[in-house]
């Protein structure tokens, strides 16, 4: 009899346990950072509970599967333990820091494997909160430039300095939340980028329709900053896009703000004049002549936070090419941006 009533206890042990467990399925492009996002679980918690989890149903280490359904990982209730970040969060904090300093690494896969984990090395940005936003993507590539038979995409390149601002902005200690996403590129060191339509915007296709894709990328950062706001006393939204115009027009990077946002207008003229001293620093017998002006640009318009509007050069033009094929200086572009915005964030104070 003691025995039998033993076996019941295990067995309904072994029910409540199971019964705890929810699945999901992810959507066509989702990664697993957006994947938990979606399901109440930010990545920077649950990231490598959810692994552990899903071992044997994942492709590889890290790559969702289209129709598998997966364990998600139990809520937590409660205050994050020592090493884990805000429960809102969109990046993931590994519970590990660096070796004696006390920082945090952030770990986030859309940079890619090797790029993957980050050393939060400054506190430069703490309590900043950004929305990093590649133009185009999914079915739409964009403005399309050529050397010789090669395709130059907009998205692809837009997408890689995204991704490297995102990672420059963590390093600073910042909160960010990349918009456009790719499971698969990461941080590219190539110089002709490969182009694909997997893109999405945090996980949900990006349509075809203009309108409908701006509006999708707006509301999604509204949504987010309706949350955001209560926990960091800066939230900016950043658009990067590549222009194209004649062969023969070569541009430097130019900035638009919104027309009814002081905060924005004055973004914009920070980042030209970081562009500015960068310039006299590193070319100083070439000069910058990028510029900034108000656009009445959908996104501009509609995104709550203040916003800045960047167009990286001409596709189309032979010398502005290389500040998108050459890796470092698609890097350099990133650096000078992310200066700029510690430097407007200090104004902010």
């Amino acid at each position: 009899m003691a025995r039998l009533l033993l076996l019941f206890f295990f067995m309904l042990c072994s029910f409540s346990v199971f019964a705890q467990e929810e699945y999901a399925t992810p959507k066509s492009g989702e990664g697993i950072s957006a994947f938990l996002e979606r399901n109440n679980r930010p990545a920077r918690t649950y990231y490598k509970e959810f692994l552990k989890l899903n071992e044997k149903r994942l492709r590889g280490k890290e790559e969702l599967r289209l129709g598998v359904k997966y364990v998600l990982p139990p809520l937590r209730s409660g205050k994050p333990v020592a090493g884990e970040g805000k429960k809102d969060s969109a990046a993931n904090v590994s519970s590990s820091t660096s070796s004696g300093s006390g920082k945090k690494n952030v770990h986030e896969p859309l940079f890619g494997k090797a790029l993957a984990n980050v050393p939060v090395t400054s506190n430069r940005l703490r309590g900043a909160c950004f929305y990093v936003v590649s133009g185009h993507g999914g079915p739409d590539p964009g403005a399309i430039g050529r050397i010789g038979k090669i395709e130059l995409h907009e998205d692809e390149y837009a997408y890689d300095v995204a991704l490297r601002l995102a990672r420059n902005l963590m390093q600073e200690g910042a909160e960010v939340r990349i918009i456009i996403q790719d499971a698969k590129d990461g941080i590219r060191d190539d110089q002709y980028l490969s182009n694909s339509k997997r893109e999405t915007c945090m996980g949900a296709p990006i349509p075809l329709n203009q309108v409908a894709r701006l509006q999708q990328r707006c509301a999604k950062i509204n949504e987010l900053y309706k949350k955001d706001r209560k926990n960091y006393k800066y939230c900016r939204a950043i658009f990067l896009h590549v222009d194209s115009r004649s062969k023969s027009h070569q541009t430097d990077v130019f900035f638009y703000h919104s027309k009814h946002s002081a905060e924005s207008k004055r973004l914009a003229t920070t980042m030209k004049k970081t562009f500015e001293s960068k310039y006299d620093k590193h070319q100083p017998n070439r000069g910058f002549t990028g510029t900034v002006s108000a656009r009445n640009l959908y996104v501009l318009a509609n995104t709550s936070p203040a916003s800045v509007f960047v167009e990286l050069g001409n596709i189309q033009n032979t010398f502005d090419q290389r500040r998108f094929v050459i890796s470092s200086n698609r890097q350099a572009l990133a650096k000078w941006m992310m200066e700029g915005f510690i430097t407007d964030y200090k104004k902010s104070k």
